[in-house]
């Protein structure tokens, strides 16, 4: 959402020159995202400055981004009112003789990366900008990504690159201080009243969220899987828009892909989407061929999509429609999930002798896998990470993400449903239900996912990237983070007998961390 360079104790007198904010003395500078769904204004009481950039929202009046000159007590009351903005945004603030600080909102709609130099702070959006603040890596963050058990925290893969996670402030004076927020409280399942109308407050909460945002102003194509969650959605903007809004996604292989495309042709059918419908083979522009980012070296985040290349590839054929947004169903699974209380289950993330590439300094470091997270916020912390994955691969392209599922009042929604509208995701399944799709959508229990095509990268495309990884050396190797030996017995077992896709598909995670390593470092 924001690009920045700030110098505390410099210059506080900010202009507007049309695409950016500057300092008199040029050493501050402030890069809002430029969208029809992206506003930005600025305030100032002549000593204390706050810039904002914040998603639009739908009724209010457009403002003239020039910082704007106010009393004191107005500036306060502008502070307090910008917090309570019911959708995503950021906060730069400024003074002279002050450190300069800056705030994530609540939505994580967008990731915010900070590194520092001994003059300036530096964030991004896009934390390739970030690349020459890099100091090595981060042993705790990169065990958790190599075993699958992300954390929501501060920390990055990259020492000296730092998360601004949901409403913490980045403070900096010479040094950088990271603010985290009082947690958010959560509440569990509440008893329905005998009348309760469950589907329909479902909906109705799903058109607030939707209603936040002028989607209907813009290009915009709603994802559609063929998913519970991104059906559920895309069905709901049909219903209201008809005729409005065309789809996308991309096609999975194996068993569930003729699945896929039979339930997705139904829902397509029954409700009036707009045409064309895009469509991205995930096999024929497969992750790691020699086409995709990570492998001919460009700095992609390794937060970023796992599933780069196709990804990437629709969203270049929705730019080429004229697309500025997507509406995706992300943040639906965590909106019913069960509780540990409801549903025992192992956590993510479980060191075996199935993953021998673990090296000896990412085994000694998950000791200490959960310390240093952030504290609770009111959207659970595995939908902000998902959110980050999807953000910078659409914004480059001038796509605007919007996820419905990862709203406020949607996540206390599914607190508060009793387990058995929570359970095998029968919210959404009912609600298909109720629009006429036939059991083969709503009662689905064949698995739809991209596991048959990481199967297929690693046990072809992957083959010879191991092999020059393994030959040429790596960052992970050099600081004892990827075991060499045990990553070479791993590959060779990849290629002498049955894939296994649990402890063969997190081999995908390596290769993504050591592109990622060797073009930041």
């Amino acid at each position: 959402m924001i690009k920045l360079r700030l110098t505390p104790y410099a210059s506080t007198v900010w202009t507007w020159n049309g695409h950016r904010y500057l300092t008199a003395d040029g050493m501050s500078e402030i890069a809002p995202y430029e969208h029809p769904l992206v506003e930005h204004v600025a305030v100032t009481d002549g000593n204390h400055t706050l810039l904002v950039v914040r998603e639009r929202v739908v009724g209010r009046g457009t403002y003239d981004p020039a910082p704007r000159s106010v009393t004191s007590g107005e500036f306060e009351e502008a502070r307090t009112l910008a917090e309570q903005w019911p959708t995503d945004y950021v906060f730069v603030e400024t003074a002279p003789g002050d450190p300069c600080r800056v705030t994530a909102g609540p939505g994580g709609i967008t990731p915010l990366y900070v590194a520092h130099d001994r003059a300036s702070l530096h964030g991004s959006w896009d934390m390739a900008d970030l690349a020459e603040h890099t100091a090595g890596l981060s042993p705790r963050e990169v065990a958790r990504l190599l075993i699958y058990r992300p954390r929501y925290s501060t920390e990055t893969v990259f020492r000296g690159i730092h998360r601004v996670t949901e409403r913490t402030t980045a403070i900096y004076g010479g040094h950088l201080h990271l603010h985290h927020p009082e947690p958010v409280l959560h509440s569990g399942p509440r008893e329905l009243a005998p009348d309760a109308d469950v589907l329909g407050t479902f909906v109705e909460a799903m058109d607030d969220a939707l209603d936040l945002r002028p989607i209907d102003r813009v290009e915009t194509v709603l994802h559609l899987t063929g998913g519970f969650d991104s059906g559920t959605v895309g069905t709901r903007l049909a219903e209201r828009y008809p005729g409005r809004f065309p789809t996308a996604a991309l096609l999975i292989a194996g068993p569930g892909r003729a699945h896929q495309i039979r339930r997705r042709s139904e829902i397509i059918r029954a409700l009036p989407f707009a045409e064309p419908d895009h469509l991205i083979d995930a096999l024929e522009y497969a992750p790691l061929s020699p086409e995709c980012a990570r492998v001919t070296g460009e700095k992609i985040s390794p937060y970023e999509e796992p599933l780069h290349r196709p990804f990437a590839k629709l969203t270049e054929v929705l730019v080429d429609h004229g697309a500025r947004a997507v509406v995706t169903g992300l943040g639906g699974d965590e909106m019913v999930a069960l509780s540990q209380t409801e549903y025992p289950h192992r956590s993510m993330g479980e060191i075996s002798d199935a993953l021998p590439w673990i090296g000896d300094r990412a085994r000694a470091a998950l000791e200490f896998a959960d310390d240093g997270i952030a504290p609770p916020a009111a959207v659970n912390s595995m939908t902000l990470l998902s959110l980050e994955t999807t953000a910078p691969v659409l914004m480059r392209a001038g796509i605007w993400p919007v996820h419905p599922f990862a709203d406020p009042g949607m996540v206390q929604l599914g607190e508060w449903l009793p387990m058995h509208w929570r359970e095998l995701k029968q919210l959404q399944r009912r609600r298909l239900a109720s629009l006429g799709l036939s059991p083969d959508v709503t009662e689905s229990r064949e698995r739809e996912s991209f596991a048959e095509v990481v199967q297929h990268t690693l046990t072809t495309i992957a083959r010879p990237l191991f092999a020059k990884m393994l030959h040429d050396g790596s960052p992970l190797f050099d600081e004892k983070l990827v075991d060499p030996d045990g990553l070479g017995m791993a590959v060779r077992r990849l290629s002498e007998k049955p894939y296994r896709e649990d402890g063969d598909a997190q081999l995908l995670e390596v290769l993504d961390l050591h592109f990622a390593a060797q073009s930041f470092l």
